[in-house]
């Protein structure tokens, strides 16, 4: 069974949001400006920044822009190629393809039956 592993959040202005996410929550933010991307971290974390907690996600932040302009959950998947592939062949469609994040993994979007764009993830080992 694939797992929700992540969540993003598209904002206007990343300083507002920060400030906003870890005033309420306590959230820790780490911006990460080559990649224009903010990590948020919502629970606790080993020295290389994998949760500890069990049953916790982490996720982050960036400008919103098409086609991301809502919240999204990211789903870890074995075969990042595959998924697509199933996606489309049962109505969803592939809003951005497959690009390597750093040397972690895979990402791409899509958009599922009723609309909604989600994130998939597939991890750099599971090549």
């Amino acid at each position: 069974m694939d797992k929700v592993v992540h969540f993003e959040i598209p904002v206007e202005d990343t300083s507002r949001a920060e400030k906003f996410y870890n005033s309420i929550f306590g959230w820790k933010i780490q911006n990460i400006p080559e990649m224009d991307y903010t990590l948020v971290f919502t629970a606790k974390t080993n020295d290389k920044g994998m949760n500890t907690e069990v049953g916790a996600i982490n996720g982050g932040m960036m400008k919103r822009k098409d086609p991301i302009k809502n919240p999204v959950i990211t789903i870890s998947v074995s075969n990042i190629d595959d998924s697509l592939k199933k996606i489309e062949k049962l109505n969803g469609k592939v809003v951005m393809k497959k690009i390597k994040v750093g040397d972690m993994g895979y990402a791409a979007y899509f958009k599922d039956s009723e609309g909604n764009i989600l994130g998939l993830w597939q991890n750099i080992k599971n090549q």
